[in-house]
């Protein structure tokens, strides 16, 4: 079953158009790495498929339904920096936020909210820590936070930014095993990296992003340095042919 479909996209920053004629679809149980340098529009993307920035041209269905009508089925982690960690709140409260779309900003958590942020917090091995402060944790806490205050939503699409950057082997372990689980249950997931061996090993499939789709399909499939070189606009990189286990 296909979850999100998006068809000859085109988005427009400050009057730069940094997206156009992106098409891409993923179906449920499917884990897409979204590749590309600096700049490609992988952030764009991800903020157009949550309804948080207007699409030129094109369209994007989840579900069947629009960004906007589909955004309570679709859990989303940031990169760390974009949430406020001085805020004083507890673990469980942060992961609670991720609820929002769902209770309504008037309304109190019933008892179905109260149980899906007891099972994230479980799913990213915190709820001992749920009555800690957000300020007093890790590195690796913080971004288990985040994956667990997408994952209260219980999503049928995950999107996560830069979900490794930084982070100590032990939590890239917590949270490669975690998306595998995820996947294996049905969730389909979209994420951006710059971690291209991980990224080359642990997702069914890579899209090259730079403005538009350079290139998409399983990673035994893209070994061709010259698709690689194109996406990032290098006429060559020893570094980034090295990182992929390519030559040229």
């Amino acid at each position: 079953m296909t979850v999100l479909t998006v068809s000859g996209v085109a988005v427009e920053l400050a009057g730069r158009q940094v997206l156009h004629d992106v098409d891409l679809s993923i179906a449920a149980s499917e884990h897409v790495g979204l590749i590309g340098p600096n700049g490609a529009g992988k952030t764009t993307l991800l903020r157009a498929l949550l309804a948080l920035l207007p699409v030129t041209a094109g369209t994007i269905t989840i579900n069947g339904s629009t960004p906007s009508a589909a955004r309570g089925s679709i859990g989303y982690v940031p990169q760390r920096h974009e949430f406020v960690w001085d805020y004083p709140v507890q673990v469980r409260t942060a992961v609670m936020t991720g609820r929002t779309h769902r209770i309504g900003w008037l309304r109190r958590p019933g008892q179905t909210d109260r149980d899906a942020v007891q099972e994230a917090l479980e799913r990213v091995d915190l709820a001992d820590l749920a009555n800690r402060p957000i300020g007093e944790l890790s590195g690796g806490q913080r971004q288990r936070v985040l994956v667990a205050r997408a994952l209260a939503l219980r999503p049928q699409l995950l999107l996560l930014d830069e979900p490794f950057t930084g982070l100590d082997v032990p939590t890239q372990e917590i949270l490669t095993r975690l998306f595998k689980d995820l996947t294996a249950e049905g969730t389909a997931i979209l994420m951006t990296t710059h971690d291209l061996p991980a990224a080359a090993d642990t997702c069914h499939r890579l899209c090259l992003l730079n403005g538009t789709v350079v290139a998409d399909g399983p990673p035994e499939e893209l070994r061709d340095p010259a698709v690689w070189l194109r996406a990032f606009g290098v006429a060559r990189s020893e570094q980034l042919l090295h990182s992929l286990g390519v030559t040229r």
